[in-house]
């Protein structure tokens, strides 16, 4: 009986021992990757397929990452030559600490300068400078950056000023951070600015030209190996952040032979080893990416697919070929990479001739990992209708017209037989 009890004692122990663990292995999504920071995720650029969370729905601080959507709403209402005058508001509400470009009051300075201080250097003046431009006030243009961000689709994200000044009332999670990072990253003019190691601000009405340098030390080549040297060869951008309250925060991209992943880390301190963890982990995010997927290109444009009889065709052009209308290019696990993906295919009903080469015939369609892929069917070449049935129709007319006067003459013929007969 001692015994049972004791068997019974260890095995419960066991239980919660093994549930605790489990729980804590599933808060990072994957046991094989280990996250310093209190929030992360890492999706797919091109589809959004998050690879990889951590709390990425807990509301964090962002800190000044919360510029991006300050750069993205400047781009989408003003020219990149447009002019801001900095007012003395601009200037004097930026916090003692907070970084600033030493914008001087009544300073002009154009948009795109404007905007790469703002992304490259992380200016807090820069930032409340535009969003007067664009909205009229501070609190004006935080309307506007909430309403975009759920026109994004940000549930849980709510900013109070433009460049991430703390407030308790202005958060967002990893996730929407993610959504807003890759909606960004389709405009031209972000992608090329977030990328940039040094920015320039020519001389102005009020001060002598500056450079400054990218905050974001995954983009710096150091040519030192101290162990702080957090250069990522295929890091791409995009903006860093910190307040005391949400400590190191980082969105970045990266791109690897045209694979590219997004990461956000919220929350970040340093490692165990002194390092900056926002780095590290966004890192390790990514190579965890590049180890665990890959991008595989299905079909090329214009390979053929499949191969249709079309109606009322001629003899020599009744079978269509049907080519695709673009690359289809997948994401995929790199378990699963020689798996063979049958595709869905949807043909227009009733084609019939004459198909012009060109023409959109049906759809084509690939789910891998429940994302899905489609392209236009497109008809590799003319098909002409076919004159059979017409010929074969005037052959019965004639027929038939031949048959009416074979009957009409013979009629006369006999009518005449029938008036001698009767002389």
């Amino acid at each position: 009986m001692r015994f049972k009890r004791l068997f019974v004692f260890l095995l419960t122990t066991f239980l919660l021992l093994f549930n605790s663990y489990s729980f804590a292995t599933d808060s990072n999504s994957n046991s094989s990757l280990f996250i310093n920071s209190e929030a992360a995720i890492l999706v797919d650029s091109s589809t959004g397929k998050i690879l990889f969370e951590k709390n990425a729905n807990q509301k964090m601080y962002p800190a000044s990452t919360t510029k991006i959507l300050t750069a993205i709403l400047t781009l989408e209402n003003c020219e990149l030559t447009d002019k801001a005058t900095v007012s003395y508001n601009a200037v004097m509400s930026v916090p003692s600490g907070y970084s600033n470009a030493a914008l001087q009051i009544g300073e002009e300075l154009t948009i795109e300068e404007l905007l790469q201080v703002l992304l490259v250097h992380s200016a807090n003046d820069a930032a409340n400078v535009l969003a007067e431009h664009v909205g009229g006030s501070i609190e004006s243009f935080a309307s506007m950056m909430n309403t975009k961000a759920q026109e994004i689709g940000c549930k849980n994200t709510h900013f109070t000023n433009p460049s991430g000044k703390h407030d308790d009332d202005h958060y967002t999670t990893a996730y929407d951070l993610s959504l807003i990072a890759r909606y960004c990253m389709k405009n031209s003019t972000f992608r090329y600015m977030v990328s940039q190691k040094t920015c320039h601000i020519n001389a102005t009405n009020k001060y002598d030209e500056r450079t400054f340098t990218n905050t974001n030390d995954l983009l710096k080549v150091n040519n030192t190996n101290r162990k702080d040297n957090y250069y990522y060869k295929y890091a791409i951008g995009i903006k860093t952040g910190y307040t005391s309250q949400a400590k190191n925060c980082l969105i970045s991209a990266s791109n690897k032979d045209g694979f590219e992943t997004l990461a956000v880390v919220l929350g970040a301190a340093q490692t165990n080893d002194g390092l900056s963890a926002r780095y590290i982990d966004s890192k390790n995010l990514f190579e965890y990416g590049y180890s665990n997927y890959t991008i595989k290109k299905l079909k090329s444009k214009d390979d053929k697919i499949t191969e249709v009889d079309i109606a009322k065709a001629t003899k020599e052009t009744k079978k269509l070929d049907l080519s695709i209308s673009q690359d289809i290019t997948v994401l995929i696990k790199q378990s699963e990479i020689n798996n063979n993906i049958l595709p869905t295919i949807n043909i227009n009903n009733n084609l019939t001739a004459p198909i012009s080469k060109g023409t959109i015939v049906g759809k084509v369609k690939y789910v891998v990992d429940d994302i899905e892929y489609s392209a236009d069917l497109i008809a590799a070449n003319d098909v002409e209708k076919s004159t059979f049935t017409i010929q074969l129709i005037q052959i019965i007319l004639l027929l038939i017209v031949l048959f009416v006067i074979y009957k009409l003459i013979s009629f006369k013929k006999n009518k005449k037989k029938r008036k001698k007969l009767m002389y």
